[in-house]
């Protein structure tokens, strides 16, 4: 497909997506909530959850909205492990174990004491110069891997929740909760202003390469973090300040078995 042609379905399909085309996503979630503290909270957990059948993501995240209740944040802030770990038996979900879950709020409950957010915990390791958020991711693992060590939680469960690009992973879910925490339209938050758009790394999943292959987006067969560069670079030659913009609208059309 010739450029121009490429630029005016990317467009079209950019804004055709919008907000009435939110479901199924685990984005829908996150809009249920107004306090940004809360959305940041609910962000990073909708993103944790977010592979396999859409259907079975959003029956989890609802069961796990049903506990954290109306204020997340709260709910996490005021966390304790010896009483609470309780609150998840049967809730599991793939790989994860109820004790991996219950690890997880552990672990967030750490995050939110002594950052007070996420966002604060993820610039603590990002470098605003950095040409994208590959090594502010790899540190934002890092920190919940080693506090999971130091609680001696750590299990495959877990180590499948902080993925690491510097380890060849396409960090699809971390890439995911990024797009929605910088990125603004009616859709993504914008919650966060020191990250720039330019900066994010577009969430490959198995839809997203397909369908990326296709388009001569990328030429590369495995999903790694490669692939997800190769595919963002080549998607700012159509908006260099916000690549990441086509996404939902490609994953969507994937998902969907739609034509481009």
């Amino acid at each position: 497909m010739k450029h121009n042609k490429l630029y005016d379905k990317l467009e079209y399909h950019y804004r055709a997506f919008d907000r009435s085309k939110i479901s199924p996503d685990p984005l829908e979630v996150l809009h249920r909530y107004s306090n940004p503290e809360d959305v940041e909270i609910i962000g990073l957990l909708s993103s944790i959850f977010a592979y396999g059948n859409v259907n079975l993501i959003l029956r989890i995240l609802d069961n796990l909205g049903t506990l954290v209740g109306k204020h997340p944040y709260d709910f996490v802030k005021n966390f304790d492990y010896g009483k609470d770990n309780k609150l998840f038996r049967g809730i599991r979900y793939r790989f994860y174990t109820e004790s991996d879950i219950a690890n997880l709020f552990r672990l967030l409950n750490r995050a939110v004491t002594e950052f007070e957010t996420l966002e604060n915990l993820f610039m603590n390791g990002f470098n605003q110069n950095d040409e994208n958020v590959k090594a502010g991711i790899d540190k934002f693992s890092e920190w919940f891997i080693a506090n999971c060590a130091k609680l001696k939680c750590y299990t495959n469960g877990i180590r499948s929740m902080f993925t690491m690009p510097e380890k060849g992973s396409a960090a699809k879910r971390f890439n995911l909760f990024l797009r929605w925490m910088v990125r603004a339209d009616e859709l993504d938050f914008g919650l966060w202003k020191n990250v720039k758009k330019s900066q994010l790394v577009i969430p490959v999943d198995v839809h997203i390469a397909r369908i990326s292959k296709q388009l001569g987006l990328t030429s590369r067969k495995n999903v790694t973090w490669n692939m997800a560069e190769e595919i963002t670079t080549n998607l700012k030659k159509f908006d260099s300040s916000d690549p990441v913009k086509y996404d939902f609208a490609l994953c969507h059309i994937g998902m969907r078995k739609l034509e481009f």
